[in-house]
C-alpha cells in the first residue's frame, strides 16, 4: 500500500529509470570520480560528476530531452524563460524534434548563452532586470500567443530527466554519505533527491543557494514561499527570486538540509576546480564544492558527492574570475 508520503511525490522512480533509457545518450553517462589532490585540499572524500561534456556544457539537456519526449502530440511551439543552460537544453531537444522555440532571458543574461541558444535554433527575447521579470514576460507571452509555456521546476518530466543523475550516482560502489546539489528552481535537486532517498535513505541530500539569492533557502525552511525583493550574486543559475510552489513540495520529503554559500567562496571554489581537476566550472555549477569548502567541518572526513551542473562562461567571465586576483 502506498504511504501518505509516498502519495505526496510526483516524481517518479519508474519515470526517471525509463528517462535514463529514453534521453538522448549523448546527454548521460558523465563521468564521475574522485580526485586525491582535491581532496586533500577540502579534507574529505569528494566525488565530482561533471556535466558539462556534452553538447550544451550543463545537466539542463537530460530534463529538457525527456520532457519534449513526453510532449503530447500536437505541440509545435513552447515558450520558456532561462538565463541561458535550460533554454540551451530545450534549444537541443526542440531542434531535434522540429519544435518551435522561444526564449526569454533577462536583459543582464550571459550573452554568450544568448548566442548559444540562437545558435540551436531558439528566438530570444531579453528584457526585465532580472530572471524572474523575464518569466513573467514568457508566461504572459505564451499565454497571448497560444504556445506552451514551460516553466524550470514546475514541470514534473524536467526532474525525472534531471533525477538520471542520482540514478548514476547511486551506482559509486560505496554508500555516501551526502550528495551537495546546486539548487536554482529545483529540478536537480528534487530528481537526484527523489532517486538517491528511494535506494540510499541513509545519504544526506543537501542543496545549496547563492547567498545573494537565498530565496529557495527561506522557502524550504519556512514551508513556504518566501519571495526576495532583488538577488546579488554572480551564479546566474542560482539567481531565484520568486520560488516555485510545486518545487518546493517536490523538496519538502528528500531533501535534509539547503546550505548558503557566498560568491567568494564560489570563485574559491572555481578556481580549485581549475587547478586540481583542470575543469572550468560556471559559478552555479561549483556551488557544491563551495559548501564542501565553506562547511569543511560539517563534511570533514566523509564521502560527498556533487554535481559539477555547468560551464558556460564568456571570455570576459573566465578571465576575471579565473585570473584576475579575488577582491
Amino acid at each position: 500500500m502506498m504511504t501518505k508520503r509516498e502519495a505526496k511525490l510526483r516524481l517518479s522512480l519508474g519515470n526517471i529509470e525509463e528517462a535514463s533509457r529514453v534521453i538522448n545518450p549523448i546527454l548521460t553517462g558523465s563521468p564521475q570520480f574522485s580526485s586525491d589532490s582535491l581532496n586533500n585540499q577540502l579534507g574529505l572524500e569528494l566525488v565530482c560528476k561533471v556535466e558539462t561534456l556534452n553538447p550544451i556544457r550543463s545537466f539542463k539537456g537530460r530534463g529538457a530531452d525527456y520532457f519534449v519526449h513526453k510532449l503530447e502530440r500536437g505541440v509545435e511551439w513552447i515558450v520558456c524563460a532561462s538565463a541561458g543552460n535550460f533554454g540551451q537544453g530545450l534549444g537541443y531537444a526542440a531542434r531535434n524534434r522540429q519544435l518551435r522555440l522561444t526564449v526569454f532571458a533577462a536583459e543582464t543574461a550571459n550573452p554568450m548563452k544568448i548566442e548559444q541558444m540562437r545558435r540551436l535554433g531558439a528566438e530570444v527575447v531579453t528584457t526585465g532586470h532580472d530572471f524572474d521579470a523575464a518569466k513573467e514576460a514568457a508566461r504572459f507571452y505564451a499565454e497571448k500567443n497560444g504556445a506552451l509555456f514551460v516553466e524550470d521546476g514546475r514541470e514534473v518530466a524536467l526532474a525525472e530527466g534531471a533525477g538520471t543523475i542520482g540514478l548514476e550516482l547511486s551506482r559509486w560502489p560505496k554508500p555516501l554519505d551526502a550528495v551537495l546539489v546546486p539548487l536554482g528552481n529545483g529540478a536537480l535537486l528534487a530528481g537526484l533527491g527523489r532517486w538517491m532517498k528511494a535506494v540510499s535513505p541513509q545519504t544526506k541530500v543537501i542543496g545549496v543557494c547563492a547567498a545573494g539569492a537565498p530565496a529557495m533557502e527561506r522557502s524550504w525552511r519556512a514551508g513556504r514561499i518566501v519571495i526576495t525583493e532583488q538577488v546579488d550574486t554572480i551564479a546566474d543559475g542560482l539567481a531565484v527570486r520568486i520560488p516555485i510552489e510545486e518545487a518546493l513540495d517536490d523538496l519538502r520529503f528528500v531533501v535534509d538540509d539547503v546550505l548558503l554559500v557566498d560568491d567568494r567562496t564560489i570563485l574559491q571554489a572555481m578556481r580549485l576546480l581549475l587547478s586540481e581537476l583542470d575543469v572550468v566550472i560556471e559559478p552555479s555549477g561549483a556551488a557544491g564544492v563551495a559548501a564542501a569548502v565553506a562547511y569543511h567541518e560539517r563534511f570533514a572526513d566523509k564521502l560527498v558527492a556533487t554535481v559539477l551542473c555547468g560551464g558556460n562562461l564568456t571570455e570576459d567571465q573566465t578571465r576575471r574570475w579565473f585570473f584576475e586576483k579575488v577582491q
